[in-house]
């Protein structure tokens, strides 16, 4: 694996992202951590994951220099793994806890709802579904996930503006569930995930697929029509507008 190192400690797997600085999703990452979680999901001897990266970032979502140079086909085939891939997080039956350790803008936000719960370092760092502002059309399935846990009117609101929370802010809204120091983050997501894992396994993942019985059915249906729009979106001109000084602004830091 390139992209994510994995260890195992008392059926106690830790993912991190380890993909460059900022650990940017490109087609490789998400198929290794897809993957990787399809593999932990049919292991009995692994009970449960903490997914981080490494401050200052956890991820800052989706590779836009790599997918700013694929062509149609290409860019379809990777949306499909992406929503694929969030529809696999979202219905994953065992515990799993992000340990944010850093900057989680968009596609960073994403992987981090779909876990059971979000320990953030605290910090200059910043959270949220800021898609609108990059030219790209919010999904139905993503908004779902997004009001799952802050309610429907937080996320309408955050969602059309593109807002991206501070930590604290984060906290306020339901976001995350708790902030430490950066050296306590593992420390805190251990703590929670234990008491997760330590519930009779089968009632516990059969109570949380329950309980995302609706958010499951909106990430896994058929999203064909929106994809088509969405990219129709994504080659507008106004997008690649927004896309190439995006990449200016990337290449001059």
């Amino acid at each position: 694996m390139n992209t994510i190192k994995v260890s195992v400690k008392d059926r106690l797997a830790t993912i991190t992202l380890d993909r460059g600085k900022s650990n940017a999703l490109n087609r490789e990452l998400i198929t290794e951590l897809d993957d990787m979680l399809k593999n932990i999901t049919a292991d009995d001897n692994i009970g449960g994951v903490i997914l981080t990266g490494t401050a200052p970032f956890f991820s800052a979502g989706l590779d836009l220099v790599e997918l700013y140079n694929y062509n149609e086909e290409e860019a379809k085939s990777f949306w499909q793994l992406f929503l694929g891939f969030t529809a696999n997080m979202v219905s994953f039956k065992k515990p799993m806890v992000a340990a944010i350790s850093g900057h989680s803008p968009a596609g960073g936000c994403v992987m981090a709802l779909a876990c059971d719960y979000r320990v953030m370092a605290e910090g200059q760092y910043i959270i949220g579904l800021n898609e609108v502002p990059v030219g790209i059309i919010v999904p139905n399935s993503i908004f779902q996930l997004y009001a799952f846990w802050l309610g429907k009117a937080e996320a309408s609101r955050s969602l059309l503006s593109g807002k991206l929370y501070s930590p604290e802010e984060a906290l306020q809204v339901g976001l995350v569930d708790e902030l430490v120091k950066n050296e306590s983050l593992l420390t805190a997501a251990e703590r929670k995930i234990k008491k997760y894992m330590e519930l009779e396994s089968n009632t516990w993942s059969q109570s949380k697929v329950n309980i995302r019985e609706e958010l499951i059915a909106a990430v896994s249906a058929d999203q064909s029509a929106t994809l088509e729009k969405m990219l129709a979106q994504w080659w507008s001109p106004a997008t690649r507008h927004i896309l190439k000084t995006i990449l200016a602004n990337l290449q001059r830091k």
